[in-house]
């Protein structure tokens, strides 16, 4: 184990791929037929290749963002492979343009493989060398499915893998719709399983209000995101009326949007995405002012990292279990009785499959 074993960037690849979903995710805003993800290899003098990989959500943003990622090959090349170093770099080289959307994924994606190279050139996983060690987390299934019958059958599906804990996305009709949903997939869970729900940023303050006093009584966990994520304000509104906990976090563009929720009090819990978070320079911060601010910390998909990350989060709470890039992984993220295994080899233990990759390419 080799904790001073100095790595310089040799190049850096960026490869846009859109996979078809066999199951669509159906959200409030539309349904999701494909995840568009942008594969990132970090080459090193020595040999050693860091990887990660992002999401943008659409087809439309992922040649640009793959781009902007191979862009980034003739501003760090040559560089040394330090993460705390190249993020203060990319910081000043984006700050006229701002370290938000494309500009903020391509970031993130960059530390996440600045990582990975660290951990593998330590022979350690990323877990253990941020001080923690590869442990099972606990996980919460994220249904794809937003009908009754259908949140009902994928969830017993799901609970018999050993799920502790589901969430279902709601908000695409009125609340009556919204209470359907709910108690057909509560009858198929039942009472001894944990149930939350997302609403995807779909309704007015207002509207939030009325419906989470009714969803007050139907024994949910979390009600997430029942507004637009950056109203801060409007979120405290919300969690001051509701006595369901309330989440928010997912779309946290870095740290400093973190606190600017915490001191609204916006949230009663904390959804780190490593992605819009800035990777694991980000996560990390981000996991010192949840645990300062004592919020339960869960995670935002990305699940192959975040078992990593949550193993050294304070306030760990849950990972979400929702696959996106298990089709091009030798080694998808592995569930035993409701926990995801973190690995246990060098890096984060993300590994192409790349006869799979090459049919993707976009």
């Amino acid at each position: 184990m080799d904790l001073h074993a100095r790595l310089t960037i040799r190049a850096i690849r960026a490869r846009g791929l859109n996979l078809t979903l066999l199951r669509p995710v159906e959200t409030a805003s539309g349904v999701m037929r494909s995840t568009p993800l942008v594969l990132i290899d970090l080459v090193t003098e020595e040999g050693i290749t860091g990887v990660s990989y992002v999401r943008c959500y659409t087809p439309t943003a992922l040649g640009p963002l793959a781009q902007l990622v191979a862009n980034l090959d003739s501003v760090l090349t040559g560089d040394a492979a330090v993460p705390a170093a190249v993020e203060r770099k990319l910081q000043r080289h984006f700050r006229l343009l701002g370290p938000q959307g494309l500009t903020g994924i391509a970031m993130a994606g960059i530390d996440m493989a600045l990582w990975d190279a660290r951990a593998k050139a330590c022979g350690v996983p990323l877990a253990t060398l941020l001080g923690g060690e590869p442990k099972p987390v606990p996980a919460y299934a994220s249904l794809r499915t937003m009908s009754p019958d259908g949140a009902a059958a994928e969830a017993e599906e799901l609970i018999a893998l050993g799920f502790g804990a589901i969430k279902v996305k709601i908000g695409r009709g009125d609340l009556a719709g919204d209470l359907a949903t709910i108690r057909a997939v509560r009858r198929a869970i039942g009472d001894g399983v944990r149930l939350m729900v997302d609403y995807n940023q779909s309704l007015s303050p207002a509207d939030a209000i009325d419906r989470v006093r009714v969803l007050d009584d139907e024994g949910l966990y979390w009600i997430e995101e029942p507004t637009l994520a950056d109203d801060f304000d409007g979120h405290a509104r919300i969690a001051a009326a509701a006595k369901t906990a309330i989440q928010l976090g997912e779309n946290w563009w870095g740290p400093h949007d973190m606190a600017k929720s915490i001191a609204a009090r916006a949230s009663d819990h904390a959804m780190l995405d490593v992605m819009k978070l800035g990777g694991v320079t980000g996560w990390l911060r981000a996991a010192a002012l949840a645990e300062a601010a004592s919020l339960p910390a869960s995670s935002h998909t990305f699940p192959e990292i975040s078992a990593h990350l949550l193993c050294v989060t304070p306030t760990a709470l849950y990972l979400e279990y929702l696959d996106h890039a298990g089709p091009v992984l030798t080694e998808p993220v592995r569930i035993e009785a409701g926990n995801v295994v973190t690995p246990d080899r060098p890096g984060n233990g993300l590994e192409w499959n790349e006869d799979v990759v090459q049919r993707f390419i976009a």
